[in-house]
């Protein structure tokens, strides 16, 4: 057994020095290590110069006629074989910079480069601020100059890589000594893209003023140098957002031009918006066609961050969803049943087709000619959905286990405290004709879209249900809103949206989001895109299994009976708004889902009597549309079933005990007269409702009462064919 002594100070010291000897103080390897650092560095920078220089001298600078080989995108059908529009938009005329007035050349500058004739081509700051954004994976930046925008609107490409970023910076340098500012200001004007096809600012003066280009004043330079940061958003003539854009834009140029120099405060206090002329766009995208071809540009915005000049000149072959026979049968579908002549003026209609499960668009009637018209019906217009949006109260309802077997009191009229409000003072809610259906089931209610029905469920279930699953179901938030009357459709919606919902439940309670391209091959960079479909859970499929059953219903028994002539499955539901100022039928097959909506004038209009015609609901003309269509549409598809009704709920439904009934019955020589009582207990007591209206007096009205179902309804919502609501005034 051995034991260790602690160390003497001298062994301790003299041990210490052993240990010494041989190793570097640690001093000395800091100073190693920033040699060999620096050594790298220079190494590093010795090559980044060797290959910027390789670079500059292999690269070539791009010259204004090089847009000459611009190259036309072509969109085709679904099928990739069949061409559907030509996108080819090269329209330029290139002028002097004398006849470019100063002002317009300022405001430009003010817009896009306010160091321009300081700089040296190239911003460093923008460069570092991109090229951080590039290593960290994120999207490119702006800040680019004008010499920079100018060679980048050359590479006709959307590469968001470090390796185009330097080429730009290159080329940049390389220009801004090969030419003057005067020269380069001159080529950038010339080639420049500002939307509706033009390239340039001569080009681009007659598209937007109908005039040329030396005749522009600073308010006009200034709205086209800010349509150029992106034209689908900034043209004032492309709707009201476009143009709060532009205002917004316009009014940085202008005060960039007073911060600059370029004008006085008083100059300023003085200028106005300008007006643009009415943009009619080529050929190409004219007729029933050009509506499609505007939806396949923004989605090439949109999902793959094309830009407008991209897509006007990249030579790209785009798939799009869309069907070619089911387009055909779309379009014909509506020349032959919209009402013509006198009932037909001022009509509008608007179509989309989906298929549930997938979102691709297969067929999407917007209007008859695009070059007339650029407001798209199917996506733009905003309707009230009517009685079409009581099947999201029908889904609330089976969410929270009501089953579609419970009865409810189907009397008209009848009074509920919570459909009390400005309008609808005693909160009155009425069958179409006064019509009453008695104890009647969700089935029925849903069949015959009986008003009095529905909005007991929705007071029972919850507005916001009815929201929310409208929203599950592929409804935007935005409009939508959580008062009781809701259910009857007061909200607007556009008919893709709608579409897009009925399509949900076609596909078992699947949402998807609705996509107008299948793929993009070609172009700069040999881009290859394929659409991924974007799926998301909305309900459980035994609660779309009972709304779906309970739709046929409308189709085998109610006011979309005319679909029976599809010879297949087929369920939906009708709607039409108070004064029939819209009228719809959205519905599906389990392959495809398709809603139809029509409007008068700017859908504030009745088409209660129309000429000729009469009255213009859910249950004519858009269940026809419908039917016409989805019969070419499905031709050689199999024949497939929904799925079996589940019983969502039926173990709690109530069953009633037997009606008890006492009568009496007096008569005389000439008259008989029997009077029945019957009492029967719904399954749902409505305990807000009550058979008589309340005392015509002021202590009705209740405080912060819901919102009616419509302004004019005058204090009665009333259900019209095809589930129609209607005031006083159109009823029988």
């Amino acid at each position: 057994m051995s034991s260790s002594r602690p160390k003497t100070r001298a062994q301790a010291k003299a041990s210490s020095g052993r240990r010494a000897k041989g190793a570097k103080p640690a001093g000395s390897r800091t100073k190693v290590w920033a040699r060999r650092l620096g050594i790298a560095a220079l190494a590093g920078f010795v090559l980044a110069l060797a290959g910027f220089f390789t670079a500059y001298a292999l690269i070539d600078t791009p010259e204004p006629n090089d847009l000459a080989s611009a190259q036309a995108s072509v969109i085709y059908y679904a099928d990739g074989k069949t061409e559907l529009d030509r996108i080819s938009e090269v329209n330029r005329e290139s002028v002097e910079l004398p006849k470019i007035p100063t002002v317009v050349r300022e405001a430009h500058l003010a817009a896009e480069d306010r160091t321009f004739y300081k700089n040296s081509g190239i911003s460093p700051t923008g460069i570092a601020r991109a090229v951080w954004v590039g290593l960290r994976g994120g999207a490119t930046q702006g800040g680019s100059t004008i010499t920079q925008q100018y060679v980048k609107n050359y590479f006709l490409t959307q590469d968001q890589t470090l390796t185009r970023k330097g080429k730009e910076i290159v080329i940049s340098i390389k220009i801004a000594k090969q030419k003057s500012k005067d020269q380069i200001l001159a080529d950038y004007l010339n080639t420049i893209y500002y939307g509706r096809g033009a390239y340039g600012v001569q080009t681009a003066a007659k598209a937007y003023f109908n005039k040329d280009v030396s005749k522009l004043n600073a308010s006009e330079g200034a709205l086209l140098a800010s349509v150029i940061r992106g034209p689908s958003f900034y043209d004032p003539g492309l709707g009201a957002e476009q143009t709060k854009n532009a205002k917004e834009r316009w009014v940085y140029v202008m005060d960039g031009m007073v911060s600059q120099g370029y004008l006085t405060a008083d100059e300023r206090a003085k200028a106005t918006f300008p007006k643009v002329v009415k943009y009619s766009p080529d050929k190409g995208a004219s007729g029933t066609t050009g509506y499609l071809t505007q939806q396949v540009k923004a989605e090439l915005r949109s999902k793959l961050k094309l830009s407008d000049a991209d897509i006007d000149r990249g030579g790209y072959k785009i798939v799009s969803t869309i069907d070619a026979r089911a387009q055909k049968a779309a379009v014909d579908a509506v020349k032959a049943r919209m009402p013509e002549g006198a009932a037909g003026k001022d009509l509008h209609v608007g179509l989309t087709s989906i298929k549930p499960g997938d979102g691709a668009i297969v067929a999407m009637y917007g209007g008859a000619d695009y070059a007339k018209e650029q407001f798209n019906t199917a996506t733009d217009a905003k309707l009230q959905a009517g009685s079409t949006f009581k099947v999201f109260t029908l889904l609330a309802a089976l969410n929270d286990d009501i089953s579609t077997k419970t009865r409810f009191d189907g009397r008209s009229p009848q009074y509920f405290k919570e459909f009390e409000g400005e309008g609808n003072d005693n909160g009155k809610v009425t069958n179409f004709g006064f019509e009453s259906f008695g104890n009647v089931d969700l089935r029925t209610a849903t069949a015959n879209s009986i008003n009095t029905v529905y909005a007991q469920l929705n007071i029972e279930v919850g507005a916001d249900k009815t929201k929310a699953a409208a929203v599950a179901a592929g409804l935007p938030t935005k409009g939508l809103g959580s008062n009781p009357a809701n259910v009857l459709g007061t909200d607007t919606v556009n008919v893709r949206d709608m579409a897009n919902a009925y399509a949900t439940i076609a596909s078992n309670g699947t949402r998807v989001t609705p996509y107008f391209i299948k793929s993009v091959k070609g172009g700069p960079g040999n881009l290859n895109y394929k659409a991924k479909v974007v799926k998301k859970a909305a309900f459980d499929k035994k609660v779309t299994a009972d709304a779906i059953d309970a739709m046929t219903q409308v189709v085998q028994r109610g006011s979309g009976s005319f679909a029976q002539g599809l010879s297949r499955p087929a369920a939906g539901k009708t709607g039409s708004t108070t004064d029939n100022k819209a009228a719809w039928f959205d519905g599906f097959t389990p392959q495809l889902a398709t809603a139809v909506g029509i409007y008068k004038g700017d859908g504030t209009k009745s088409m209660s009597n129309l000429p000729g015609f009469g009255e213009l609901t859910g249950g004519t003309v858009p269940v026809k549309i419908w039917t016409d269509y989805m019969q070419v549409a499905l031709k050689g598809q199999q024949v497939l079933q929904f799925p079996e009704r589940s019983g969502v709920g039926d173990d709690e439904v109530y069953t009633p005990p037997p009606s008890t009934s006492s009568s009496s019955s007096s008569s005389s020589s000439s008259t008989t007269t029997t009077t029945t009582t019957t009492t029967t207990t719904t399954t749902r007591p409505p305990t807000t409702t009550t058979s008589e209206p309340p005392a015509p007096t002021s202590s009705t009205k209740t405080k912060n009462s819901p919102r009616p179902p419509s302004p004019t309804s005058s204090g009665t919502i009333t259900l019209l064919p095809g589930g129609a609501q209607s005031s006083p005034t159109t009823s029988p």
